[in-house]
């Protein structure tokens, strides 16, 4: 995962014509008085783990390769869950509120992400969609500053932009000059 987090910023700095920057994968913990719950996105898991906290899930690389597991992420939101690299983080962790209104209502949005293939950008927001984007989010769906929120100095969570455009969307109020839904079909 490193080498090809290394040669994708090589990549994009080069045709961006900037310094490479360190790049960075997010997740969120939330703790309530029953317990602390582990919010991440990654590959799909199997055997005894299968299940356990998997609340959407999607494709990676092309919705065409969807049938085959390794083609498959799955967003958890897992009550005493653990995010495997914390700690590796750089930084340490964040604390975006005390209030447990707002970390019940955090953890009702999980399960509503979007789930649009993994590392593309079929929502239109100029970035590909990933663990960023879910981070950033459910954190910005939630009310909380994610303005606050950013990568450590030199660096940068590719896709952290298309949660929040993609949040922005979702809040939007409808346009009163749009022409209503047409009405389901019975």
């Amino acid at each position: 995962m490193r080498l090809n987090g290394r040669v994708f910023e090589a990549v994009v700095a080069s045709g961006e014509r900037r310094p490479r920057c360190d790049l960075y994968h997010s997740a969120l913990t939330v703790r309530l008085e029953e317990g602390a719950y582990a919010i991440e996105m990654g590959p799909e898991r199997r055997g005894a783990w299968a299940g356990n906290g998997m609340v959407a899930g999607g494709a990676v690389g092309s919705a065409l390769l969807r049938r085959w597991r390794i083609f498959r992420y799955e967003v958890r939101c897992e009550r005493d869950g653990v995010i495997p690299d914390l700690v590796e983080a750089v930084g340490g962790p964040l604390r975006l509120t005390a209030d447990a209104v707002i970390a019940r209502r955090l953890l009702d949005l999980v399960a509503r992400v979007p789930t649009p293939v993994w590392g593309r950008d079929e929502l239109g927001t100029g970035e590909m969609w990933n663990s960023n984007s879910l981070t950033s989010w459910v954190i910005a769906r939630s009310g909380l500053p994610v303005e606050e929120v950013r990568p450590p100095a030199g660096g940068r969570a590719p896709g952290w932009h298309a949660g929040l455009v993609v949040a922005a969307r979702d809040a939007a109020p409808p346009d009163p000059l749009s022409p209503p839904a047409a009405p389901a079909a019975p």
